[in-house]
This record gives C-alpha cells, structure tokens and sequence, in this order.
C-alpha cells in the first residue's frame, strides 16, 4: 500500500510538468522582440481573434539604475503576448502616461547623467504604435523640457488629464 501511494505521488509529479515552469518558459514575443517575453498559458481560454483593445498603462515608478523600466515593459509584454494569443496588432491601442519618478526613464542620455537603458524599449514600443505622454506638471517640478525628452515623446498638461482624454476615447486603465 505504501509503495503504490509513493508511485501515485511520483507518477502525478511526472505527468505535471507545469509544476516545473519557470522562467525558461518564457520566450521572444512576435511584434517587440527585444523585449516583452511571454509565457503559452495554454490552459487559459482563447481570446476572440476580433477583440480590440485600448489600454492605458500608468507609469510612475523610476526603474532601478542601469535597468529597464518594467512597468514600460509591461506594455510591450500586453502586445506580444495578445498578438501571439492571436489578437491581430492592429486591434491593439496602447499609450503610457509617465509621472513621478518614471520621469527620468523617458529622457535623453545627457538629462539622464549616462546611458538611458530605457532608450531602446521606448523606441520599440513607438516603433509598435504605442503613444507615451509625460505628465507635464512632473516635467516641470523635474526641470524636465520637452528638449530632453526622448523621440517621440510628448509632454501632456497633467497625468491626470492625459488619462482622462484617453478614458474619454475609449481606453481602460490596465491596473498592472
């Protein structure tokens, strides 16, 4: 009795692998390689192929330093994980509203004082159709002008008003 119970527990390990998942399961998503890695859940119930979705993603926490902004990766991680679930890219709206410490995750290499990791993954996420706003009352109390922004970002009167505009045509807020 014992050694048949030990082989049901050995043999149910056996038959489940999700159990070992882990980082290695995540991989290159289809539209922002370079960042975004996603995971198959293929437990999870399939999406229309018709969805669209507009997603607004708030942003105010700087990245650690020398590091890419993962509340930014977020973004790229929605669409290649939505494109790869089989939602086509052009049923995606994404923009970013930047506050707060995040701040300096959108500027040139000179206002950031070195190398701007995050350099990379903005240009890939506009490069993906994603709009990305600065709060502009966040720019000012940072010294922050539209100047030191990197390409393609604009500055936005408040965060607040960004996000109002974008609810008002029809965005959600992704609470991630």
């Amino acid at each position: 009795m014992k050694h048949r119970r030990f082989f049901y527990m050995f043999l149910s390990v056996l038959l489940a692998p999700s159990a070992w998942a882990g980082q290695q399961d995540f991989k290159v998503g289809p539209v922002i390689k370079e960042y975004g890695n996603v995971a198959a859940v293929p437990s999870a119930p399939p999406i229309d192929a018709s969805a669209r979705f507009q997603v607004a993603f708030d942003v105010a926490t700087a990245a650690e330093p020398g590091k890419i902004n993962r509340q930014l990766e977020s973004a790229a991680r929605f669409i290649n994980m939505h494109v790869a679930a089989g939602v086509p890219k052009e049923n995606l709206k994404l923009a970013i509203v930047v506050h707060g410490g995040a701040a300096s995750d959108l500027t040139r290499d000179a206002k950031f004082g070195s190398a701007n990791p995050n350099a990379g993954l903005i240009a890939a996420l506009q490069e993906a159709g994603v709009s990305i706003q600065l709060c502009g009352q966040t720019a000012v109390a940072r010294d922050i002008s539209v100047d030191d922004l990197l390409p393609g970002v604009t500055m936005a009167l408040s965060a607040m008003t960004a996000h109002a505009q974008l609810q008002q045509a029809g965005y959600t807020l992704n609470p991630f």
